[in-house]
């Protein structure tokens, strides 16, 4: 599974990332590293709650993510 993380800075200097492709996944960050780490985070959560849940497949769990420049 190949997700997208999306990250833009907000006007009071917070960096804002979300993956499109996992409704719900949308944090902040200081920094724009710490929005990306916590964006791979949730999302990992999402899929693994997904996963026990019976919505996703057990190989969803071996996503990669891509941040586009």
């Amino acid at each position: 599974m190949n997700l997208t993380i999306e990250i833009n800075c907000e006007v009071d200097g917070r960096w804002i990332a979300d993956v499109p492709e996992l409704p719900g996944v949308l944090v902040y960050g200081n920094t724009r590293e710490e929005a990306i780490a916590r964006a791979e985070k949730l999302a990992h959560e999402v899929i693994a709650d997904c996963i026990e849940h019976g919505e996703m497949p057990a190989e969803a769990i071996n996503a990669s993510f891509v941040v586009p420049a």
